[in-house]
């Protein structure tokens, strides 16, 4: 059979080999789609962290028909890529299954160990060890990418790396630089709070927050915008360091407040729409006597 009668007889189906070979259709470079066919990881990217952020709305909507099918779209991009690296020959689904799969089983050894293994659930640092060993793993498979390259083995495509495998060493290596910066940030923290750099109270971490503050409005004042740029990173990464400590999730949080920054701010719309009147038609003023309103309490925005 073809690939074009494959396709004509394309059926929806709950087997997720049916998602694999929807989306090997899609890259085929002759009876395929232009645009999937025309894609590379790196344009990909951009497409799964915006699923990614779907999902999280969908959950704190509530809303179950959303997130499945926002659930499905991000399995999508798991299966885009791992067809993008079955055409360089890097690995496939199957593997990326086979992959995770392993590494659950391994990591639950009293789930799906043996009698002994079961039993001894709560081994302290159980977790950590395996995940070390792990780590061991990859960079054992690293070192060997690396060697075979040396001895001139080329990878295919673009994933020839040059890194030296050693390089991973440093604790805070282990934190993707990828991460969502709120992430990036509580991750780092926590890594150095491993070996105990890091704040035991509170207290300090306000000062530290006030002192920030403080040298921001002092860049400000002298017009440094690059100063400026360094002193607000600061303030957000004592942030962050402030909601670590209170045991808060700093992106929850932000959302939080986004959330009801729109709500407020759809309430002035609706005042200003029954006074037969638009937001930016109004003073600062004016408008801050809706947000007030709107708030329910004297006092600044947020």
């Amino acid at each position: 059979m073809t690939i074009s009668s494959e396709r004509a007889i394309m059926q929806p189906s709950r087997d997720v080999r049916r998602l694999v070979e929807i989306m090997r259709a899609l890259r085929d470079p002759e009876t395929g789609c232009p645009w999937d066919v025309a894609q590379s990881f790196d344009t990909i990217v951009p497409y799964t962290i915006e699923e990614t952020y779907e999902v999280v709305d969908a959950i704190e909507r509530r809303d179950p028909e959303d997130l499945r099918e926002e659930l499905g779209d991000l399995l999508l991009q798991v299966v885009y890529f791992a067809q993008l690296a079955a055409e360089e020959a890097l690995f496939d689904f199957e593997d990326v299954v086979e992959t995770v799969t392993r590494k659950m089983i391994r990591r639950h050894p009293h789930v799906f160990g043996d009698e002994t293994a079961r039993t001894a659930r709560s081994a302290k640092g159980q977790w950590e060890r395996i995940k070390a060993e792990e780590k061991c793993e990859r960079l054992e498979l690293r070192q060997r990418r690396q060697a075979a390259l040396e001895t001139g083995v080329s990878l295919p495509g673009d994933w020839t790396s040059t890194m030296d495998a050693s390089s991973h060493d440093g604790l805070l290596d282990a934190v993707p630089g990828a991460f969502p910066s709120l992430l990036l940030a509580r991750k780092v923290q926590e890594k150095a709070a491993t070996v105990g750099f890091d704040w035991t109270e509170l207290a300090p971490i306000v000062a530290k927050l006030r002192e920030e503050t403080d040298e921001f409005e002092a860049a400000a004042a002298l017009g440094d915008r690059d100063a400026q740029e360094d002193e607000l990173g600061d303030i957000l990464f004592t942030a962050v360091n402030l909601a670590r400590r209170a045991e808060i999730d700093p992106e929850k949080a932000l959302r939080r407040t986004v959330a009801k920054f729109r709500g407020r701010f759809a309430a002035m719309e609706a005042a200003a729409k029954r006074a037969s009147c638009e937001l930016k038609d109004l003073s600062l003023d004016e408008q801050e006597a809706l947000w007030v309103s709107a708030k329910g309490t004297a006092g600044p925005p947020i």
